[in-house]
């Protein structure tokens, strides 16, 4: 049993972990939130042509320790292993289970939270729907169905999810259409706030004849964020 004191010192401090998954190990980062009551962790899976340390994966993670968020990022085991070729989505799944697993042994967050970009959201949501415990599901640019595929929907698990999901997607993802998800939305059974980024694609950029930028769109993922994870604390 770890005392609490160890706990609150371990959440406020960098670490990186080597992490087994099966017969194999990957890589796993945290990195403490930067403002308020250490005590939430939100765990990041990246998206298929990513990576731990892509560019997105870094500015997102940022953006939430700014907003007394603790973020862990991991590899999937095929980008460890430097791959291209995700994992199937049992692998995925395992993953993202070893790296919960190691978190709680480590942090012992107060609020634990799953998640991630694309495909790494995906695998957290499908996890969530069998039962996974955590406290909340935060999906950034949920792959809705394949670009250019819109009869291909990934949203048969989605009524099986207890927790409460907060999603971000673009206006203009082509993995995402607006109408297929507010219809798919109908069917859910759990608190899911969905929060449409005006202008943004499936990587969250948005063009300058938007008014707007890059950076204001992290700002505005920031804040819903912010006041989201404080409400899973109540």
């Amino acid at each position: 049993m770890v005392s609490e004191p160890n706990v609150a010192a371990a959440q406020s401090s960098r670490a990186e972990w080597r992490v087994v998954v099966g017969g194999e190990e990957t890589t796993a980062v945290f990195e403490p939130a930067e403002t308020g009551e250490q005590g939430i962790v939100f765990v990041c899976a990246h998206g298929a042509g990513g990576s731990m340390n892509d560019r997105g994966m870094l500015a997102t993670a940022k953006t939430l320790r700014s907003r007394g968020i603790g973020v862990v990022r991991f590899n999937f085991l095929y980008k460890e292993k430097g791959s291209g070729r995700p994992d199937p989505m049992p692998r995925l799944k395992d993953c993202v289970n070893a790296v919960v697993v190691r978190v709680r042994e480590e942090l012992q967050p107060k609020t634990l939270i799953i998640g991630g970009r694309s495909m790494g959201g995906r695998a957290a949501s499908m996890l969530a729907a069998d039962g996974f415990e955590c406290d909340g599901l935060l999906l950034l640019a949920y792959p809705l169905h394949p670009a250019g595929l819109p009869e291909k929907l990934r949203d048969a698990h989605l009524p099986a999810i207890r927790v409460p999901v907060i999603c971000f997607s673009g206006t203009r993802d082509p993995l995402c259409r607006r109408d297929l998800m507010e219809a798919a939305l109908k069917t859910v059974n759990t608190e899911w706030e969905m929060h449409w980024l005006e202008g943004a694609d499936h990587s969250f950029h948005v063009l300058k004849s938007s008014g707007r930028t890059d950076a204001e769109v992290l700002v505005e993922i920031g804040q819903s964020a912010q006041i989201w994870a404080a409400r899973l604390g109540q």
